[in-house]
């Protein structure tokens, strides 16, 4: 029986998506793997033929409505089809990064209560074998890649043999296809759906229970904000296992976009000129990357083409500034934003692709330098902005009234207040139902109705919100002024030698600063002005090195209050990385790792 002779006529559930995306858009390339110079391409059909027989294959493995899966890999194909197959089944998604560490991913086993864990690779497979002694719930590891390589035994499977028991039902029992499509009809609106754990970039991290109607209330009003359609194509490279490519992957599925995953995050150049995407999704610091790459190449052209590459940013970036106003740019303005279009803009675009519509950015707030940048070079970008536990959208900029510094609107069916601490507290059908195993944390996110997001904003009267900072981030001097860090690490960040700022303060006599230098941009600048090139050790304790960027905070000192501005200043020599743990799998700064890490520097920052 072919499943796709029924389509439900609505999404209640993430369970019913499948049967939606593969019914109402039937298309050769449903979902894609940049793998090398291919694309690996999966129709809509075989989509669903192939969460059709995962799904039967769980249950018949004696996966129940309720059981716990942690899904362990990177963001693939088969993550998506794992998830979808899972929710089917009436079972809840246990994401779990791949970057964390054995004793990271037993913590989120063992406490969300795994049954059954579906991991990517051989070591994300050893990951979990040598913490599975502790594991006591944990009964089976599937296995992504090895297929007939991998050892078969009732604790380890392969995932195709997972998928082959599922085919083995519909070749031998008539009803095997009714049986999916019913389960899937079975799962309820306020089924828990997925349990999602914070990363951590504080204290222990928390499960999110999420569920059903969470996720399809955020998705029927986040998805015509986004202006979608089948004809659009996207590239996506974010992590699943976090909220917002996971509902932008829903996204996209509801509206009949092509998903083609990047192959890593390394290739992401030449996947985008492979995929020519029309939509993307993205976080700050990969907006921050490939405007400091785009400039690098730009600044280091010789000559005139250097200087028509610097008349043209500027051009785009007064339209872009006008545009984001509310203003119109004016004829002159307009006319030379079109001439750089042409000379310069357009062979920028075609690096990305060439068919970029819009790009969108979630997880932290984006800098008006950036967001005017891209704008300015013809790829507008969608801000919004959420949290897990909102499942995880909150609000967007409309794409026809964005307005600079702000994270736009809130969606239909969301409420915003602002409290008297300044927090920004939301409500709606979107909010989760908890943290699992966890009621003292629930009963303090969630009071009278009111989720407390821990974010410090400003909402306008005509409804567009501006976030300053996170709550608990804001750094108190000894001397009991706030310091809000995000914005002053932002602007720090503009500097094409800067590429990561950390603000330090909280609970001393004043503010100072870590900062990364970008030492691409830093060998070329000291190139330029004739001076001898260094080891990073070296450069970081060079005077020379030091002044250049002590003259960065000097400008920025001068645009700040006295109590903000920046005392002192540390050059570190290495990149912030997931892999270091100074970074979570969303690319956040975690203060507290980086400030461990580097805790003799910032000493001798304080030391009288």
């Amino acid at each position: 029986m072919d499943v796709t002779t029924e389509i439900d006529a609505d999404v209640n559930t993430i369970a019913d998506l499948p049967f939606h995306a593969a019914g109402r858009f039937p298309k050769p390339v449903a979902i894609g793997r940049c793998r090398g110079d291919q694309i690996v391409e999966i129709s809509s059909k075989e989509m669903l033929e192939r969460i059709r027989d995962l799904s039967l294959g769980l249950r018949a493995g004696g996966v129940n409505r309720g059981d716990r899966v942690a899904l362990i890999s990177e963001s693939r194909p088969e993550w998506l089809l794992c998830d979808l197959a899972i929710l089917a089944a009436g079972a809840v998604t246990v994401p779990i990064y791949p970057t964390l560490s054995a004793a990271q991913a037993r913590y989120v086993l063992d406490d969300s209560g795994a049954r059954l864990a579906i991991v990517s690779t051989r070591p994300q497979l050893e990951k979990v074998q040598e913490v599975r002694h502790q594991l006591p719930a944990l009964e089976t590891v599937a296995l992504m890649d090895g297929g007939g390589a991998a050892a078969d035994t009732t604790s380890v499977l392969s995932l195709d043999a997972v998928e082959s028991r599922g085919h083995a039902r519909m070749t031998g029992e008539w009803g095997a296809a009714k049986e999916f499509r019913d389960a899937a009809r079975t799962v309820r609106p306020d089924d828990l759906a997925t349990i999602i754990y914070t990363s951590g970039t504080t204290g222990e991290p928390k499960g999110v229970m999420l569920t059903h109607a969470n996720l399809v209330a955020n998705l029927r009003a986040a998805a015509p904000s986004l202006d979608l359609s089948q004809d659009d194509v996207a590239l996506s490279f974010l992590p699943l296992s976090h909220g917002f490519e996971r509902m932008v992957a829903y996204i996209y599925l509801f509206s009949g976009v092509t998903i083609v995953f990047a192959e890593s995050f390394e290739t992401i150049a030449r996947d985008l000129q492979q995929v020519r995407p029309t939509v993307l999704t993205g976080v700050p610091r990969v907006y921050e990357k490939l405007h400091a790459r785009i400039m690098e190449a730009g600044e280091a052209a010789p000559g005139l083409k250097g200087t028509l590459f610097k008349w043209a940013i500027n051009a785009g970036i007064a339209r872009a500034r006008a545009t984001l106003s509310g203003r119109s740019p004016g004829a002159i303005a307009q006319l030379k934003a079109s001439i750089a279009d042409r000379l310069v803009f357009a062979a920028i675009r075609e690096k990305l692709g060439g068919r970029l519509r819009f790009a969108a950015s979630g997880s932290a707030p984006l800098s008006a330098d950036i967001l005017q940048f891209f704008y300015g070079i013809g790829v507008p970008i969608v801000e919004g902005y959420g949290l897990t536990e909102t499942a995880p959208i909150l609000t967007f900029n409309p794409q026809g009234a964005p307005r600079i510094g702000t994270v736009g609107k809130a969606i239909p069916g969301v409420e915003l207040r602002i409290a008297p601490d300044g927090e920004v507290l939301a409500r709606g059908p979107n909010i989760m139902r908890g943290y699992f195993n966890k009621p003292e944390a629930t009963a303090e996110a969630l009071k009278d109705g009111w989720f407390h997001t821990g974010d410090i904003g400003q909402l306008e009267p005509d409804g567009y919100l501006t976030i300053t900072d996170r709550k608990k981030d804001l750094l108190v001097t000894s001397g009991g002024k706030k310091i809000a860090p995000q914005p002053i690490e932002a602007i720090l960040k503009r500097s094409p030698l800067v590429s990561e700022a950390v603000l330090l303060g909280d609970r001393r006599k004043y503010a100072a600063a870590l900062i990364v230098p970008a030492f691409s941009a830093l060998e070329r600048r000291l190139k330029d002005l004739g001076r001898p090139p260094a080891s990073r050790d070296d450069l970081i304790a060079r005077p020379d090195v030091v002044a250049l960027y002590q003259e960065i905070v000097d400008a920025l000192n001068r645009e700040l209050s006295q109590f903000e501005r920046i005392k002192r200043i540390a050059l570190l020599p290495s990149e912030f990385s997931v892999e270091s743990g100074e970074l979570t799998p969303s690319l956040k700064v975690k203060r507290k790792v980086v400030e461990q890490r580097w805790a003799q520097q910032i000493a001798a920052l304080y030391s009288e």
